[in-house]
């Protein structure tokens, strides 16, 4: 069934177009070898992910600043493998993951596909709560920056989703209508509840089958979408 009246489609950009695990696990790869660490990468990851996205919900609520962000995940995911990094090796594999990190930009499949369909009737814009230095290089450096008339970042607002201030200030800088907007993104708490406290409609985009409200429109691949736009 086809969603009537929508003008303007806004995509949160990480584990929604730019799939963040997997080039996550490559940059992770990448620095461990930089810097000579004998780490079994799937291990560091079975961990990591799960304090990855604990962190980014304290960060998300406004409980911990982006730099605690970066330096705790990493030394909470050693810590659980027994792995000893001096504190100093820590920061600098921070900075070596920001860096390298958009190296990497593999996207999740339909991706263009999807995107060329939408963008002959839709104006498409991208809400984030990524950090600024490198959600503007993701989207450049995977191609599909063209696609966007703006580009919303938490930094750029002072506040996260679901905080309604960033979906207000990114309905304004579109100059779209709310009731006439559509938010796609897989978190269910930050993009989901979020745009619909301030009225939008919502598309929950989730590979792993998350049971959710029944009336909200779910989907678990982006060709999906050609089904209600």
């Amino acid at each position: 069934m086809k969603i009537d009246g929508i003008t303007d489609v806004f995509f949160d950009l990480d584990h929604t177009l730019w799939d963040f695990d997997k080039n996550s696990a490559l940059t992770f790869k990448r620095i461990f070898q930089m810097n000579d660490l004998n780490v079994e990468l799937k291990k560091f990851l079975l961990h990591y992910e799960p304090i990855n996205l604990k962190y980014w919900k304290l960060y998300r609520e406004e409980k911990i600043k982006k730099e605690t962000l970066r330096f705790c995940r990493l030394n909470e995911a050693f810590q659980a493998i027994n792995y000893n990094v001096e504190e100093e090796l820590i920061y600098k594999l921070s900075d070596d993951y920001i860096t390298h990190l958009t190296s990497f930009n593999h996207l999740f499949d339909y991706t263009f596909e999807i995107l060329d369909y939408l963008s002959f009737n839709y104006n498409l814009h991208i809400i984030t709560n990524g950090f600024e230095e490198v959600q503007h290089m993701k989207l450049a450096k995977s191609g599909i920056d063209k696609y966007f008339k703006t580009i919303t970042n938490s930094e750029m607002v002072g506040v996260k989703k679901p905080n309604s201030k960033i979906f207000n200030y990114a309905l304004k800088q579109a100059n779209a209508q709310t009731d006439k907007s559509l938010m796609i993104g897989d978190s269910y708490e930050a993009d989901i509840l979020g745009a619909k406290n301030v009225g939008m409609e919502v598309i929950f985009f989730d590979i792993k089958g998350t049971k959710i409200d029944d009336d909200i429109i779910q989907i678990n691949s982006l060709s999906r979408l050609k089904k209600y736009l």
